[in-house]
């Protein structure tokens, strides 16, 4: 095992350590540890980080269940299209991506770099939308929760074609999307959201164990090592203020960000 490998499996548990801590965001680290740690294709890389995220979520889901925290009615109309989206897109439109896409300036844009450069911009915006959040108005146990259907359709479809595309869970979708559309109160959003990534990562990996040979051992080991990480997380979070730390958090992913453009680009 040499030093990159190590510090893979170490990105798995803080993968986990930052979904305890902060209850999403870690995922968006799964595919560059992947990639650049333990040297796995970027579309295997995606595929992989689809089990691990919604495996990852799950147990933070069933944690969540005895507090009566997910809203199980806005989970299935959400969750519904987004696993439809994300399965389809796993199974046809990313195999269906050619080899080589276009060339530009003389480079040429390969499948591969095509989805580094992709989750790079979806890491971006991510990142910003964790720096920039504030205290916003956030509905309180007592509203009612209200539905409105076609837009949380329309949200679960677009966060499922993401998915599909670069394996990582789109909390920072789901969230605002169940505060707003939902008019769900922040703790529940957050447990939801962790439901509905949760079914449709897994059910969205089925579209990739025909197209793609797995190594489920490595798989299940890493994947057991970023859950190790959530219950650690989940310790951790008595100590440090959770807020902070993901303010801190998105500006380290937007340096990876910006870092894969240019590691993919020069």
């Amino acid at each position: 095992m040499d030093i990159l490998e190590i510090l893979g499996y170490f990105g798995a548990l803080l993968i986990g350590v930052v979904l305890g801590l902060i209850g999403g965001g870690g995922s968006i680290l799964t595919v560059p540890v992947l990639v650049y740690l333990m040297a796995i294709n970027p579309v295997t890389a995606t595929a992989y980080s689809l089990f691990v995220v919604g495996s990852s979520s799950l147990v933070g889901a069933i944690r969540n269940i005895p507090k009566k925290l997910i809203d199980f009615r806005t989970a299935i109309v959400f969750a519904i299209p987004a696993f439809i989206a994300v399965y389809l897109t796993r199974k046809f439109l990313v195999p269906a991506i050619p080899e080589e896409i276009f060339s530009i300036f003389g480079l040429m844009i390969t499948k591969n770099i095509g989805i580094m450069l992709f989750f790079a911009i979806i890491m971006v915006i991510a990142s910003i939308s964790m720096i920039s959040e504030k205290e916003s108005t956030q509905n309180t146990e007592e509203d009612k929760v209200s539905y409105n259907y076609p837009l949380i359709i329309i949200e679960g479809l677009v966060v499922g074609l993401l998915t599909g595309i670069v394996g990582a869970g789109g909390g920072f979708l789901i969230i605002p999307a169940l505060v707003i559309l939902a008019k769900l109160p922040m703790k529940k959003a957050v447990a939801t959201s962790l439901m509905i990534i949760a079914v449709k990562s897994l059910i969205g990996f089925i579209g990739d164990v025909e197209n793609i040979e797995i190594d489920w051992k490595f798989l299940l080991i890493f994947t057991g090592i970023s859950i190790g990480g959530i219950w650690l997380g989940v310790y951790l979070n008595n100590f440090i203020n959770g807020k902070k730390l993901k303010k801190g958090f998105g500006w380290f992913v937007l340096l990876m960000g910006i870092y894969i453009i240019w590691s993919e680009l020069f």
